[in-house]
């Protein structure tokens, strides 16, 4: 099979797992006063992980191939906090249209910010794929496994919001199909001209945009609702299981 196909395949496989996440929203037996939260907090312990442990240490090493390491620790650093601000005036745009519903808004911000995320991504595992096929495997696991939890923190509170699994699997296929977009544009512009330099500034606006969704929306909304201890856990377990993903992939 042509190298290329076998790319796309490899990419949109990781990206579409994000699907699994919606299995949440077909769970009847569950109040929602439990599974959001728990969900949310999961979610945040995910992505808060996932910037600090990933995309935030990665932007800096891309940085650091261009220029020496107090620039690179800056640029990392003042991306970041553009991504942040990004976040924030989006929030505050979709808050202006959608303050009645805050879960729903909650939705279409982390699908915003999955669509930052995933389309480096699948940049990258799409790059990777086709120079070595046994890296852009590896790569595409790592990404599958942490792409269900966020497909979570889209697909619940959509769901909850509109009480439609059919918005909720829709706009979780967009954020995951994302993933497919960014190997498109690698092969049709971004191959012959993308730069490490590029890829550190798109991971760290990413990164930024992540902390802002976990500390500013996901766990605040979260504790709207009445938590027990068990549902806290969900944010270390959310932690935990990217950091063990980290280290085995």
């Amino acid at each position: 099979m042509n190298s290329i196909v076998i790319s796309f395949l490899i990419t949109t496989f990781a990206g579409l797992s994000t699907m699994i996440g919606v299995l949440p929203v077909f769970i009847s037996n569950y109040k929602e006063e439990k599974i959001i939260p728990a969900a949310l907090l999961f979610a945040s312990g995910v992505m808060l992980t996932i910037s600090f442990l990933s995309l935030i240490p990665e932007g800096f090493t891309l940085f650091f191939q261009n220029v020496l390491i107090i620039p690179s620790i800056l640029f990392t650093a003042i991306f970041v906090v553009l991504g942040i601000g990004f976040s924030a005036e989006i929030s505050r745009k979709i808050e202006e249209k959608l303050s009645f519903n805050y879960l729903y808004r909650l939705g279409i911000i982390a699908v915003i910010a999955l669509i930052f995320h995933n389309i480096p991504e699948g940049i990258t595992t799409f790059l990777s794929s086709r120079h070595d096929l046994s890296l852009g495997l590896t790569l595409s696991l790592g990404i599958a496994l942490h792409n269900i939890p966020e497909g979570i923190s889209v697909a619940v509170p959509i769901y909850y919001a509109t009480k439609s699994r059919k918005k909720a699997i829709i706009f979780t296929f967009i954020s995951g199909f994302s993933e497919t977009i960014g190997a498109i544009i690698a092969y049709l512009f971004l191959a012959p001209f993308i730069t490490s330099f590029i890829l550190g500034l798109i991971l760290s606006i990413a990164a930024g945009i992540m902390i802002h969704i976990s500390i500013y929306e996901l766990i605040p909304t979260s504790f709207k609702y009445q938590l027990s201890m068990i549902m806290l856990l969900f944010f270390v377990f959310g932690v935990f299981i990217m950091v063990l993903c980290h280290f085995i992939i």
